[in-house]
């Protein structure tokens, strides 16, 4: 798994240079007309605010979530796509912890004008991605989830 640690490392990468890009942004800049625009927002909780004005508990867990996974998921020989998928989902949380822990609370910019959503960042939609493969590995890609001892 340690050669797809580069992937982590572009995601954090894309994530702090997106963030600070758009610390001077004032108002909003259209991206792609009636779906997407850029808006400047600071977001001291986690996914749609919760848990509001604790970066550093947030900071801490986004931490022992990192941990709790590395540990998981180094018992198994993952196949691609569930390397890929823990990949993602690690510099996105690495990517969002940084800025808890350094700043106390997130930069968000991207918003959906299709529907009533959330502002989110870059690493945001790694861990959503992320997510969304880990699944699709885990109910059709048993077989990358057999223990490196053998068992499954």
């Amino acid at each position: 798994m340690r050669k797809w640690y580069w992937l982590a490392a572009v995601v954090v990468a894309a994530d702090q240079v997106v963030k600070r890009l758009c610390v001077g942004l004032t108002g909003s800049v259209t991206l792609i007309p009636g779906v997407l625009r850029l808006t400047y927002a600071e977001n001291t909780g986690m996914a749609f605010s919760l848990l509001s004005g604790m970066p550093w508990l947030l900071g801490i867990l986004s931490g022992l979530c990192i941990l709790i996974g590395w540990l998981v998921l180094r018992r198994y020989r993952l196949g691609m796509l569930s390397r890929m998928a823990a990949m993602l989902m690690l510099g996105g949380a690495a990517g969002n912890m940084i800025d808890r822990l350094m700043q106390g609370y997130v930069i968000d910019m991207f918003e959906v004008l299709l529907f009533d959503f959330a502002v989110f960042n870059v690493a945001d939609a790694a861990l959503t991605a992320g997510a969304v493969l880990m699944a699709i590995s885990l109910l059709f890609f048993t077989e990358d989830w057999r223990e490196k001892d053998g068992s499954t």
